[in-house]
């Protein structure tokens, strides 16, 4: 069984307690959805030509970012599980110096002209989407995140974050702490785990989109705040 589903098995088993495991169906209840969060005021303010799915290339270019290295790949789900396909999943995010491709970003002289700094991937029928990034580093006042955004055409379904697990900042950010309670922020925080005998560092993550809004009903999350 897929892990992200398995966690969230757990989580529901700890809420119902040990009489869940007894009762047949009990996981058979939708997917929790994955909570919309503020898209902050770092979305590009000016897309970069290269906005492909690999943020650790720009271009032609043959020198690759700062940072430790991260595949990162999920799906996009319906409550029921289902794959949805042709969507566009977007991701933002700061370089190893903390600094967003953004005119407003603090530090912008320090900015890793490698890094692309946002990427797209359009899901395919299984809902799949990929990318190729760094692993999340903290700035002041900001714990390790990932922006995303999911798109049908150019209407928003869902705007959220994704954190790194076992950050020691994770308690101490705002952001983190506003999501609702411990089952919430377990949807949106994810293990970044070593990849075996590669010659660099490397990490793979894997987050699961669950929308629980239709095209109709907009994008709940879409507020900016800090970060």
């Amino acid at each position: 069984m897929h892990e992200l589903l398995t966690r969230r098995q757990l989580l529901v088993a700890g809420s119902l307690g040990a009489a869940a495991w007894l009762v047949p169906g009990v996981f058979a209840e939708e997917l929790s959805r994955t909570p919309a969060m503020t898209e902050g005021p770092f979305y590009p303010d000016r897309l970069p030509l290269d906005t492909d799915n690999d943020l650790v290339i720009v271009g032609n270019s043959t020198t690759p970012a700062v940072g430790e290295i991260t595949h990162l790949t999920g799906r996009v789900l319906t409550p029921n599980g289902s794959g949805m396909n042709n969507l566009v999943v977007e991701i933002w995010q700061v370089d190893g110096n903390g600094v967003y491709l953004h005119s407003g970003s603090d530090g912008g002289g320090r900015r890793d002209r490698n890094f692309q700094g946002f990427g797209r991937f359009t899901t395919n029928q299984q809902g799949e989407y990929r990318f190729r990034t760094v692993k999340p580093v903290p700035y002041p006042g900001r714990c390790p995140h990932i922006h995303f955004k999911v798109k049908r055409g150019d209407r928003e379904l869902l705007t959220t974050q994704l954190f790194v697990a076992g950050h020691p900042g994770n308690p101490r950010d705002g952001i983190y702490r506003s999501v609702g309670g411990i089952f919430d922020r377990e949807l949106v925080t994810v293990d970044f785990r070593r990849v075996p005998d590669a010659n660099t560092v490397q990490y793979r993550a894997h987050f699961d989109i669950v929308l629980g809004v239709t095209p109709a009903e907009g994008n709940p999350g879409s507020k900016k705040s800090k970060g």
